[in-house]
């Protein structure tokens, strides 16, 4: 899976999957467009990335891609900057906890803004380049977007929409040989559920609880996720498309009992 010449562009790359992609592509040779909200964690990210002699550093952009004028300058700089678009992987993401009876319309807002209406638009806008180079998307979905589970409703809308989205947007572009596809975590060892709201005491006993709710009997950590998306965007996965593929341990395959 060599990406030797190829350029990726990762959205929320300054911490958790994103990062983890990030390092992995690197050292796979690719030469990275790296952004993120946080400027600091997106310079500690490109210090761990493995560059040779005959591949730049990575290219660095802060940005908010909620914000439609700084998510075409995340796609405009990547062009100008390299010339050329190979894979876009549409990671950013946030959580939220939330049932129909405590939801509001402000949270589905930001998870769908987030999670969904900021994919659409940088997929849009990337999808020129992609044609050029016969490139290819990968999504970071989720396990919720393929199960159901109460308390993370706007969430499991939201991911639901992105695996629906990589399905369609694989079929139209498949005629010009694009190909879409996402990954669909399960629980992954990251900051996102503490920055949905949980506390570190809860967020232990989550963990704890992701031993028996993932048949592999632990949750995931970021670089298994990296590799997965690493394949997918790669030439040995040349005749996937529209392909929603689990990595959660086989939580995705389990019922109660």
């Amino acid at each position: 899976m060599a990406f030797s010449g190829k350029v990726v562009l990762i959205t929320g790359a300054s911490s958790g999957i994103g990062a983890a992609t990030a390092v992995h592509f690197s050292r796979l040779g690719a030469s990275l467009s790296l952004t993120g909200r946080n400027s600091d964690n997106l310079n500690k990210v490109a210090d761990q990335c493995i560059v040779s002699k005959d591949q730049p550093k990575p290219f660095l952009i802060t940005g908010d891609i909620t914000n439609e004028a700084d998510t075409k300058i995340i796609l405009d700089s990547t062009i100008k900057q390299f010339g050329k678009l190979d894979v876009l992987i549409n990671n950013a993401g946030i959580l939220e906890t939330g049932s129909i009876e405590n939801t509001s319309l402000e949270q589905y807002d930001r998870l769908f803004n987030t999670n969904v209406r900021s994919l659409y638009h940088l997929t849009m806008l990337a999808v020129p380049y992609l044609i050029q180079t016969k490139g290819n998307v990968v999504n970071v979905s989720s396990v919720n977007g393929i199960r159901s589970f109460p308390g993370v409703l706007s969430y499991c809308m939201s991911k639901a929409a992105v695996d629906q989205f990589t399905r369609c947007v694989a079929l139209d572009l498949a005629p010009k040989q694009v190909r879409v596809n996402s990954v669909n975590p399960g629980v992954v060892v990251t900051e996102l559920q503490k920055r949905g709201g949980m506390d570190s005491e809860a967020y232990e006993m989550f963990l704890e609880r992701s031993k028996h709710t993932h048949a592999l009997g632990r949750p995931g950590q970021p670089d298994e996720v990296a590799r997965a998306i690493a394949f997918l965007a790669s030439d040995s996965a040349s005749f996937i498309t529209g392909e929603t593929m689990p990595v959660d341990g086989g939580r995705h395959a389990m019922c109660p009992r």
